[in-house]
This record gives C-alpha cells, sequence and structure tokens, in this order.
C-alpha cells in the first residue's frame, strides 16, 4: 500500500525561493544593469559621423589648397596685397598698386579703360544673347518632342546633344571656317549668285558658337523637365478641351521651371567665363572679358589688373547665381501659397 506524503508550508516555500527568476525580472536586471541603453547606439552614430568626415576630408583640402587659397590670394592681389606668395607676381608686373593695408587702384585703372568697359559691354550682350537663344531653342525642342512623341522630336534631340561630344577647340574652329570670308557658308551662296554674311571674327560669330556648344546639357536639362511632367495632366488637360498652347504655358513651362531655370544660369555663367570660343571666332577688339584677362596678363605684362576683372567676372556670375536663388525661392513660396 503505497502512501503519497504531502508537501508542508515550509518546504513550498524553500521551493518556490529556488526557482529561476521570471523573464520579466530579468529584463528588469538587465535595465538595472545599463541605466542608458541608447548610449552605445549614440557613441556608435558619433563613430560613424567621424570615419565619414574623414574619408570626406581629402577632396576638401584639395579643394582648399588648390582652390580656395589661390582665389582668396588672387582677390587681395587685386586689392593691393602684394606680400607673401603675391610677391613673385607684384616685382615681375607693371603698374601694380601696393595697398597700405589694400587698395582699389587696380581696379580704378579697368574702370577708367575705355577698352574695358566696351569688352564689358560686349561680354554681356554675348552672354544675355547666347543664353537666351540656347533656352528656346531648347525649350522649342523639347516642348515639341514631348507633345508630339514623334521620331522627329526625337531626331532634333540628338542632334541638339552632339556638339556635346566635340571638343571646344574643334568646335570653334569649324565656326570658323564655316562662317569666315571664304568659307562654307559664302562658297554655297556665291554658286547662286548670292552675298552670304561674313560672320568669321565677329561677335555674331562669337555668338552662334557659343549656342552651339551650350546646346548640349541646357537640352538635357530641358528634356529631363518636361519628360517628368505626368501623362495624366495633359490628357486631362486635353479632354477639357485646352489648347496646345494653354498646355504649354499653363502645365508644362510651370513644372519644369525648376530645370529652365538651372539650365539658364549654368548657361549664363558658361557663356560669361569662355575664352576658347571668342579667342578663336571674335575680333581683335571689342572681344569677351576672358580674353582680356589672357590680353592683360600675357600681352601687357599688367598680372593685378588681369586678377581684377577676373574678380568683377566673378562677381558677375554670382549675380547670376544669386538671380536664380531668388527666384527658385520666389516660384515655391508662390507654389506653396496656390
Amino acid at each position: 500500500m503505497s502512501t503519497s506524503r504531502q508537501e508542508g508550508p515550509v518546504e513550498m516555500m524553500s521551493r518556490s525561493s529556488s526557482a529561476p527568476p521570471h523573464r520579466n525580472d530579468a529584463h528588469r536586471g538587465d535595465g538595472a544593469a545599463n541605466p542608458h541603453p541608447g548610449s552605445y547606439e549614440k557613441s556608435q552614430s558619433r563613430k560613424r559621423g567621424l570615419i565619414g568626415f574623414l574619408m570626406a576630408m581629402p577632396p576638401i583640402v584639395v579643394l582648399v589648397l588648390f582652390v580656395g587659397a589661390p582665389v582668396v590670394l588672387a582677390i587681395l592681389f587685386s586689392l593691393g596685397y602684394t606680400g607673401g606668395l603675391n610677391q613673385i607676381a607684384a616685382e615681375i608686373g607693371t603698374n601694380v598698386h601696393q595697398g597700405s593695408p589694400l587698395s582699389i587702384g587696380a581696379y580704378l585703372d579697368i574702370f577708367q579703360d575705355s577698352r574695358f568697359i566696351r569688352d564689358l559691354m560686349v561680354t554681356l550682350v554675348v552672354t544675355v544673347a547666347g543664353t537666351a537663344a540656347v533656352i528656346l531653342i531648347t525649350t522649342a525642342i523639347a516642348v515639341f518632342m514631348r507633345m508630339s512623341r514623334s521620331k522627329a522630336g526625337g531626331l532634333l534631340a540628338g542632334l541638339a546633344v552632339i556638339p556635346l561630344f566635340i571638343p571646344v577647340v574643334i568646335a570653334s574652329w569649324a565656326n570658323l571656317i564655316f562662317y569666315q570670308s571664304n568659307g562654307f557658308l559664302r562658297s554655297l551662296f556665291a554658286q547662286f549668285g548670292i552675298q552670304a554674311p561674313i560672320w568669321g571674327f565677329t561677335t555674331i560669330g562669337v555668338i552662334i558658337a557659343s549656342v552651339w556648344v551650350n546646346l548640349p546639357f541646357s537640352m538635357l536639362m530641358t528634356i529631363s523637365g518636361f519628360q517628368a511632367v505626368p501623362d495624366d495632366l495633359i490628357d486631362g488637360a486635353r479632354d477639357a478641351g485646352a489648347s496646345t498652347f494653354r498646355i504649354v504655358r499653363e502645365i508644362l513651362l510651370p513644372l519644369a521651371r525648376t530645370q529652365i531655370l538651372i539650365a539658364t544660369t549654368l548657361t549664363a555663367i558658361g557663356i560669361l567665363g569662355q575664352f576658347t570660343v571668342p579667342y578663336f571666332i571674335g575680333p581683335n577688339a571689342p572681344t569677351m572679358l576672358g580674353v582680356d584677362i589672357a590680353k592683360y596678363y600675357q600681352s601687357f605684362n599688367r598680372p593685378q589688373q588681369s586678377v581684377a576683372i577676373a574678380v568683377v567676372m566673378f562677381i558677375i556670375g554670382i549675380g547670376i547665381a544669386v538671380t536664380y536663388i531668388v527666384t527658385s525661392v520666389r516660384g515655391d513660396d508662390d507654389a506653396a501659397k496656390e
């Protein structure tokens, strides 16, 4: 006959005390051991940020040493600082103004020179005319390509991108050969007894070549802006009876405004600072400021004045960039209000 022994209250208490801790108790113990569980993640995040910063340092150092420092030294040289790394250029050059500590003599020299004022006006005219022509051509091709979706639009866009693969020197020389007095255009028109215009070594030739050189990038930017417009908007406008002109004016152009502004800004800055095109195709006088810089530095041996011209071009370029930024911000504000 088997008998079962019942446990007493003392034995039950001893067994419960020897049982393993509950899961929640273990979690509470971990939390007590590490009162700041996010500190490890923060330290790891700081380490990753430091590693990323160190990886980005080499290109930053290169930019500071080979771009930033020379720009600062050049601006100081134009303002009369002739010490340090500017000493050699100041000793070799002529008509160098030494400041105490700074001087604007170099800027007075160029602005009192009628040739500089004339070349500055030519530079602004070429920049405005060339940029306007580039944007009009690229916008027209992009609109035609977006609205028609035909092979002709793709062919035009492809032809407009061809100058991207042709070096600027070769393109400039080709334009000169094409438009000069004994070039292809004159020879072709002479077969029909017509006197074609001579655009070689003229400001008009510079504008034409500037459009040719700067067309591809603007074409790619503008096409990307128009192609990003959803088809539903265009189809809905057509179903509502909107004309093609109204679709372009009220849908395509506003939605592609950012890409058009970027293309306009970069095209204007590119034409403003170009050297090869006006050097090959433009006349000796008047010419663009890019060629003037080389003339003042090499032919006239006036390095301080050449740097002053470069600073003037730099200020104009900043003005173009600021205009783009202000226009873009205002457009975004207007869109947000609507």
